[in-house]
């Protein structure tokens, strides 16, 4: 949706934000970030002249373009260097599609020679053992001229990475659908560059998963590591063990059949999928199926914490018996080498409570929790390695002795990371990359995977959402182990095989899934390809804003998902809630998470209900920063953008009388009620520091909505900060602020 309502945004201010891909040389490497920022203006760009420069995300290696462009012809002819595979076909039709949809009119390839006016497609790869695999080779060059286009590939990957950049090269003119003419070198920094999808807490539907596979592609993600079992649900049909899926799943789950359709589809696009089933914590829903196999029994089925904290019984031989076998009919569907075995948060009470296990520990001289979980890792490593499986766990497995061959993914911090690379462990990070703490894209993209300054104590802060052991509910003093670990050194460096994205789904239904993820992901999807002085943040949003709008097109159901959620909550009268929507974001750092803070507080954890503005809202939006970037461009001189400021700010203070008889109508739309009035009265106060509007208490009015604006926005700042401030109401935040109160600056001593 937020990339929709970017359409609506006059030229101008594209510009300001620094759409216009322009620049006054006749070639450019790295032309996303070659954009003419003039001193002390950020994000501001203008046209010196009408040369267009193409957009690639993620940044490629090396991009040669000088503006030209031609037209897309009718059709093109297809010259391989070697009789292509069916997936490769496979590829190049997808490609076809896409020009189609791109170009809005039919495109054909053929393998004759072409025809007048055709293009060849020229395409030399080498061929794969085995793809999609850690290995396979990802490089690629591209030249895109009138005549003709060659993608020299490295491998497979290197195939689809060159087919998916060459369909961004496509643009409208005035005369109808161009190809930007290009030279492109490319190779990712990253192997390993994931998506990690929860879908025990709320199920995707098949299609839904699909639907990321193709938006994955375009962004050259390829892992799609998807979490099927914990706490709240086991989500795959086991023939073995059927009370897995009948019990266990609620009546929703993926077939053998639809697992292994997932699989072909993702390989067909270069994307690994890497299984979690989550033992021997968050094992609730296993154990809802086969009590006999629990650490504490009976399972306490009314609070939603204990389902999230329950563990099986590593002392029980029997346990590990059946989870062998569960692991064993698992790995079986997956046919890539690693399988993540989850092993985060065991809570010590469900095993030093346990009178059977803690005589279990003193006989066989087991010191503690974390080596009692280490002998059952060893266990299940053996067993899966056997199999040929690599073990993944998240980082606790680390806490003791573990398979040198283990792979770690650090996700509660920096200082877990040193410790598992110094070990010798390859590693994932995905901490810094939580999509659902509804952080902003600016903010992830910022954090460096190999950045280790991040704050500890707020790292650990995150790798409590799920509930168990809660700290007290204020953030603890600042500690000498709270320090960031040093930089990691070049064998450390060697051990980091990528990053990815995280989206767990406490609070994500199937309709929020699109919104939440993209375009967030694609900002992700950057910082793990492109190298870090290619990553251009003051160009980051004008960016994200094609890229949203080219993953919809193709496909992405981010903007069809939302309007519906709307049309729900006001049908008929959506459109006050659509603007109010384009300014503000739901609140951060699981202060959303009502099941989070309720388990914080110690209270018994309750379903929330979805479907609230807040829901909708999305943690970016391009309209607010658009604003943003055009007050400060006003305020460093550029002022003939008065008029559109005192537009868009009209606009936004007239809607509150709209979106108030709205709800009046529609109590949906109620909790956001606040929210409004707010967005009125910062607008207000924005028009008055023009001096539109201005009343004879407008300063102090203007700082007191501007000071409860900012005040709400702290209340989620960190984690820390949201296990016990209040919340403002509705969960929603504005995005206004930064450009208002640079208004307001200027006007107010």
């Amino acid at each position: 949706m937020i990339a929709h309502f970017f359409k609506s945004i006059p030229a101008r201010t594209l510009l300001l934000c620094g759409l216009a891909l322009a620049a006054g040389t006749p070639c450019v490497t790295m032309a996303q970030n070659a954009l003419d920022t003039s001193p002390g203006t950020p994000q501001l760009a203008f046209v010196r002249n009408s040369v267009r420069l193409p957009l690639i995300m993620p940044a490629p290696t090396v991009l040669q373009a000088s503006g030209a462009a031609f037209a897309l012809p009718q059709s093109l002819t297809l010259h391989w260097n070697s009789p292509p595979t069916p997936l490769l076909l496979r590829a190049v039709e997808r490609l076809r599609t896409r020009l189609c949809i791109l170009a809005g009119k039919p495109i054909m390839f053929t393998q004759a020679p072409p025809p007048p006016g055709g293009l060849v497609l020229n395409i030399n790869t080498p061929k794969d053992i085995t793809f999609p695999s850690p290995t396979m080779r990802e490089g690629y060059t591209l030249d895109v001229a009138p005549t003709g286009i060659t993608l020299n590939a490295q491998g497979v990957a290197g195939v689809l990475h060159g087919l998916t950049s060459l369909s961004q090269l496509v643009r409208q003119e005035r005369d109808g659908p161009v190809l930007a003419q290009a030279h492109i070198e490319d190779t990712p920094r990253f192997a390993w560059r994931g998506l990690m999808l929860d879908t025990s807490r709320h199920f995707m539907p098949l299609p839904d998963l699909l639907r990321q596979l193709d938006a994955m592609e375009m962004v050259k993600l390829n892992v799609l590591h998807i979490h099927l079992s914990d706490g709240a649900a086991f989500r795959v049909e086991s023939r073995v063990f059927p009370r897995l899926h009948t019990l266990g799943s609620h009546g929703q789950y993926y077939t053998q059949e639809q697992v292994r359709q997932l699989v072909r589809e993702a390989a067909d696009r270069g994307i690994r999928v890497v299984p979690e089933f989550d033992t021997p914590g968050h094992s609730y829903a296993m154990l809802l199926a086969y009590p006999r196999y629990a650490a504490n029994a009976p399972l306490n089925t009314t609070d939603r914490a204990e389902i999230n904290r329950a563990a099986l019984d590593p002392t029980n031989p029997a346990t590990l018996s059946f989870v062998n076998a569960v692991y064993a009919e698992m790995a079986a569907l997956f046919p890539d080498p690693v399988f993540h075995i989850g092993g985060d948060e065991v809570v010590a009470k469900q095993w030093a409570q346990s009178p059977h296990i803690a005589a279990y520990m003193k006989q066989h001289h087991i010191a503690s929790v974390a080596a009692l979980q280490a002998d059952y890792t060893r266990h299940v490593a053996h067993a899966l390695r056997l199999r040929g499986k690599t073990v993944m766990g998240w980082d606790e497995v680390q806490e003791a002795d573990i398979p040198p061959d283990t792979i770690i993914e650090s996700w509660r911090g920096p200082a877990h990371t040193a410790q598992a690379t110094a070990a010798g462990h390859d590693t994932v990070i995905s901490g810094p990359y939580y999509l659902d703490r509804l952080l902003p894209a600016s903010a992830y993209y910022t954090t460096d995977p190999l950045d280790m300054r991040k704050d500890a104590a707020e790292a650990q802060a995150a790798a409590q959402t799920t509930g168990p052991n809660p700290p007290t509910p204020t953030a603890p003093p600042a500690k000498a182990e709270d320090a960031p670990p040093p930089p990691l050194n070049d064998a450390q460096k060697a051990h980091v095989l990528g990053a990815e994205a995280a989206l767990w789904t406490e609070v994500v239904s199937p309709d929020m899934l699109d919104a939440r993820i993209w375009p967030r992901a694609a900002a992700l999807a950057e910082l793990f390809w492109s190298a870090p002085e290619q990553c251009d943040a003051t160009t980051l949003y004008p960016r994200l804003a094609i890229m949203a709008d080219r993953l919809d097109l193709l496909g992405l159901e981010a903007h069809a998902n939302t309007q519906r959620m709307l049309e729900r909550l006001a049908p008929g009268e959506t459109e006050a809630a659509s603007v109010l929507l384009q300014a503000v974001s739901p609140v951060r750092n699981y202060a959303h998470n009502h099941e989070f803070l309720q388990i914080r507080h110690k209270q018994t954890a309750t379903l929330q209900q979805l479907g609230t503005p807040a829901d909708i809202a999305s943690p970016d939006s391009f309209e607010a920063e658009t604003f943003n970037a055009e007050a400060k461009a006003f305020i460093a001189g550029h002022t003939e953008l008065r008029h559109e400021l005192e537009n868009t700010l009209t606009r936004w203070a007239g809607n509150d009388s709209a979106f108030a008889r709205a709800a009046a109508h529609n109590t949906g739309l109620t909790p956001a009620l606040a929210a409004s009035a707010q967005l009125a009265d910062l607008a207000r106060a924005g028009l008055a520091a023009l001096g539109t509007g201005r009343t004879l208490n407008w300063r102090e009015n203007a700082r007191t909505a501007l000071l409860a604006a900012k005040k709400d926005i702290a209340a989620s700042a960190s984690i820390h900060v949201v296990t016990n401030t209040p919340q403002p109401e509705g969960d929603l935040i504005q995005r206004i602020v930064p450009g208002v109160e640079v208004l307001l600056d200027q006007t107010i001593p």
